[in-house]
């Protein structure tokens, strides 16, 4: 406890200190509260209450202390947090303008968010006065960073699982330097297919540290699930991260294909390290955004799974516009072919196959319009089978509506082709983020 004892505040008092701080946690306690204040007071000096959480400092307040301070949060039972608690002090800011902000506050930008939160003034502590604290904290950051660097140096495993098929390669500071696909076996689940690429990277054991993947759909703390099965069945909350820590025997990352090219494409490719959202149109459609440099992780950027833009808006927008679209609409009018031979017919005049490529590249220039309001990014990266498909681009760029400049978005052609997710994927995998 923290002068638990009138003496000792009356000693504190005695040596010169204008503030007496104590113990005002609910803890059994050799002298009260209230006693403390009165001691402290009689003094003439001011009273702070230390308290571990909002009704700590709701009773010391009611006693007549002076400031009350986050001192003990956290340290009144249960494990210790690693972060000052700033929720706290902001609540105390409720209740006074006299609060004292302290407890693990290890930095100044820590510092100054405490201020921010409303602290009338910051106790650093430990940071300045045991050295061996904070050698320790230098001497985990830099063993931490000491792993990545290794892992990295010794190569990335990257992975990327699409609803054709599966790339895998091996990536060493942002190239790839061997590289293996398989067909994506749709009839098998994810356990055979890490099965299968474990197979095929096997003469590669020793050669890599670690291990990213990209696939489709969503990943969420190493869990992945499905958002369109149409694109890939995938079993309900699919403990992918874990699988592939059994199978490859190294720490794995896992986040969805397109937020991983579009970070490899903002680093390496058309994005040029400016403010881009990528968008990949191929079997289904998907998308990442990179906003001041920063990924946005989560469900942002499944574009594909917008309500499309026909009549009743039930479809996916990638069920209108995508390569199973293409194909689906040449069998409709009577034509055997897939989005490659779509592509091919419009090449030749067929007047049938340009009407439908015509169509999905009016549906992805509305997108675009929509996505450059919403974002606002230097460039839209357009990637994938179809995106990328020969004049593609060009019939979405003349079907863009009539916009002043400020507002027309820009349209570039992706650079990685089929290996951004895997580049995108290392890099997570390697820290390079």
């Amino acid at each position: 406890r923290i002068t638990q004892l009138i003496e000792q505040a009356e000693a504190l008092a005695d040596a010169g200190a204008d503030i007496v701080a104590f113990d005002a946690t609910r803890r059994p306690r050799p002298a009260s509260v209230a006693d403390l204040i009165a001691a402290i007071h009689a003094k003439g000096k001011l009273a702070m209450a230390d308290c571990s959480d909002i009704d700590d400092a709701r009773e010391a307040l009611a006693a007549g202390v002076d400031f009350i301070g986050s001192t003990l949060s956290g340290y009144a039972g249960g494990p210790v947090p690693e972060t000052p608690d700033f929720e706290l002090i902001a609540a105390m800011r409720e209740l006074t303008p006299f609060v004292i902000a302290e407890g693990r506050i290890r930095t100044t930008e820590q510092a100054s968010e405490a201020l921010r939160r409303g602290a009338y003034c910051v106790v650093v502590g430990s940071a300045i006065t045991r050295t061996e604290h904070a050698t320790e904290w230098f001497r985990q950051a830099l063993a931490e960073t000491a792993a990545q660097l290794a892992a990295r140096a010794a190569g990335t495993l990257a992975i990327d699982i699409g609803g054709t098929k599966i790339m895998a390669a091996l990536v060493r500071d942002g190239r790839i330097e061997r590289a293996q696909t398989i067909s994506t076996a749709r009839d098998l689940d994810p356990d055979a297919w890490i099965a299968a690429i474990a197979e095929a990277t096997k003469p590669w054991r020793g050669q890599f540290g670690n291990l990213g993947i990209a696939v489709t759909g969503l990943v969420n703390k190493g869990i992945w699930s499905a958002l369109n099965p149409e694109t890939l069945r995938i079993p309900p909350n699919y403990p992918l991260v874990d699988r592939l820590r059994q199978a490859f025997g190294v720490s794995a990352f896992a986040l969805n294909d397109a937020q991983a090219a579009a970070w490899a494409e903002y680093r390496h490719g058309a994005g040029e390290r400016e403010d881009m959202v990528f968008l990949t149109i191929s079997t289904g459609i998907g998308g990442g955004v990179v906003l001041n440099g920063r990924p946005l992780l989560g469900l942002a950027g499944h574009f594909g799974l917008l309500r499309g833009p026909s009549a009743d808006r039930k479809s996916p927008f990638e069920d209108e516009v995508s390569g199973r679209w293409i194909a689906a609409q040449a069998a409709a009018a009577g034509h055997d072919a897939d989005a490659a031979g779509v592509f091919a017919s419009a090449r030749g005049g067929a007047d049938w196959a340009e009407a439908i490529v015509s169509a999905s590249a009016q549906k992805v220039a509305l997108l675009c319009h929509d996505i450059q309001l919403t974002f606002d990014p230097t460039r839209i990266v357009i990637g994938g089978g179809i995106g990328l498909a020969d004049g593609f681009l060009d019939r979405v760029r003349t079907q863009l509506p009539i916009l002043p400049p400020r507002l027309q978005p820009v349209l570039v052609a992706a650079r990685l082709g089929v290996h951004a997710g895997v580049i995108g994927a290392a890099d997570f995998a390697s820290g390079s983020i």
